[in-house]
């Protein structure tokens, strides 16, 4: 009876030292695992983050124009009376794009997409999301031509638009024909590429005279340097 008790005890005892050391090790594992946040979002490339200029170029350059772009703290800032305008060196046809950006009083920028060099200007041939000081500029007295439009073509409905020296989230899809902007977290217009529309809109505005405008399937995001001050950050990007 003796040895019996003693076996069942050992039995036990071991039984429970596994038990409590698969435990201790599971837990250790999962202290040890990196939290899903820490983790890239999925698809995501970060084309600005802060320190690093490698995704982008001057228009029409080879190199980042850094007598027209600077680092100022964590966002892209415009140099006064350097206007030259970036474009990202890869070019991207279905996409999303998120950045902030705000502007000083009365400055002007522009965000663009399927930008290519057959134009002299970015606006040329990229359709523009609008970036500017709605309340001390002509252009943001006219709602085709205020921030977050396409840029003389479409008007923003229902946005919200933080003032000059506040920082407002912009995104742009772009999936196939279809385009959206969003400002600051409101889908505020959205549009066809090449839709009887799109094509009657172009017809009654400068763009008409631009063979080029809003006819590549492809190209690059532009940043415009319109001569004001406008600072860009977290600005990010992923392919559809």
């Amino acid at each position: 009876m003796l040895k019996v008790s003693y076996s069942f005890r050992s039995a036990f005892v071991k039984t429970t030292c596994i038990a409590t050391l698969r435990a201790t090790i599971a837990v250790t594992l999962l202290l040890a695992a990196p939290a899903a946040v820490a983790q890239p979002a999925q698809g995501w490339v970060v084309l600005f983050d802060g320190h690093s200029t490698s995704s982008w170029r001057g228009f029409r350059m080879t190199s980042f124009p850094t007598n027209c772009w600077v680092i100022d703290g964590d966002a892209l800032k415009t140099v006064p009376g350097h206007e030259v305008d970036l474009v990202t060196r890869e070019p991207y046809q279905d996409f999303e794009l998120e950045l902030e950006w705000k502007v000083a009083v009365a400055a002007n920028s522009g965000i663009m997409f399927h930008v290519t060099e057959a134009g002299k200007e970015t606006w040329e041939t990229g359709p523009e999301m609008q970036v500017v000081d709605d309340d001390n500029t002509d252009d943001g007295k006219d709602p085709l031509t205020s921030a977050g439009a396409l840029y003389d073509l479409v008007a923003p409905a229902n946005k919200h638009l933080n003032p000059a020296g506040q920082w407002n989230r912009a995104r742009l899809l772009v999936k196939g024909h279809h385009v959206e902007h969003w400002l600051n977290g409101a889908k505020i217009l959205e549009y066809e590429l090449g839709s009887p529309e799109f094509k009657r809109l172009v017809a009654q505005t400068k763009f008409k005279d631009m063979p080029g405008f809003a006819r590549a399937a492809t190209g690059s995001i532009a940043l415009q340097n319109h001569g004001g001050e406008v600072w860009f950050r977290n600005v990010r990007v992923r392919k559809l």
